[in-house]
């Protein structure tokens, strides 16, 4: 059993006065029944699968608030399991991997994943990193905001541009709701890395290359028109009325 503090265990139940759910996915059973063990000394209801297609007909069957998943598995990869839970869910997935190389890390992140862990990782990390992930939604605003060619709707987790809707990920769309909510600002790599990763994430800039760039081809594609500017060495800046042509 891994002691938490209060805040820690109470920070893990929903508003309606549920736990947590998180669905946990991983080929070594003793990697789950470790996580198991220290998510449920944390109040969270958790389940576990040791296979991918396992994982995915319990995520169908018992919806979690959040998955846990190995990136190396015989059969579907975490890649290809979080492609196909991106397919009709937006929760929260958090990728475990012992590759720690870029290129494993932006492919997770292209495919719709939240967070990248390299094994071998601490239990308190992961904690915070999984309880960072649970309480950020009720977090956020529930109104729309129209800014520019913008109206995003937190409620509907959808944009429309130029009255257009555009499919984004998860967190695709968290970042464009910050953007949006300081549209003319410069925000730095760090503000919105702390802002929709979280704290840990802070010195991981690939995250916002890969998601940037998604972004914008995204956005670009809808409209013809740039959006998102970049600050060199500093950030980037949300114009919401966006510009024709490449970016200078």
């Amino acid at each position: 059993m891994i002691p938490g503090q209060p805040n820690d265990v109470i920070s893990c139940w929903k508003n309606n006065g549920m736990p947590g759910r998180i669905l946990v996915i991983d080929d070594e059973p003793q990697i789950t029944r470790v996580l198991r063990a220290a998510l449920s000394a944390q109040g969270y209801d958790v389940r576990t699968a040791n296979e991918p297609e396992e994982g995915l007909q319990v995520l169908k069957d018992w919806p979690p608030d959040l998955v846990v998943t190995d990136l190396m598995m015989p059969g579907l990869s975490g890649v290809d399991v979080t492609r196909a839970i991106r397919a009709h869910s937006a929760v929260p997935v958090l990728i475990l991997s012992v590759r720690d190389h870029e290129r494993s890390k932006v492919e997770a992140l292209d495919a719709g994943a939240d967070d990248y862990v390299t094994k071998p990782f601490s239990i308190q990390e992961l904690l915070a990193r999984v309880r960072a992930h649970l309480r950020r939604a009720p977090e956020r605003a529930t109104a729309a905001i129209e800014v520019g060619d913008f109206v995003v709707d937190w409620n509907a987790h959808a944009i429309t541009v130029l009255g257009k809707p555009v499919h984004l990920t998860p967190k695709e769309f968290d970042l464009l709701l910050h953007l949006a909510r300081n549209a003319g600002k410069v925000m730095t790599h760090r503000a919105l890395l702390t802002t929709v990763w979280g704290a840990q994430s802070a010195q991981q800039p690939e995250y916002l290359r890969v998601f940037v760039g998604q972004l914008r081809k995204k956005l670009e594609a809808e409209t013809g028109k740039q959006y998102i500017q970049t600050e060199p060495w500093v950030g980037y800046r949300f114009i919401p009325e966006g510009w024709v042509g490449n970016e200078e």
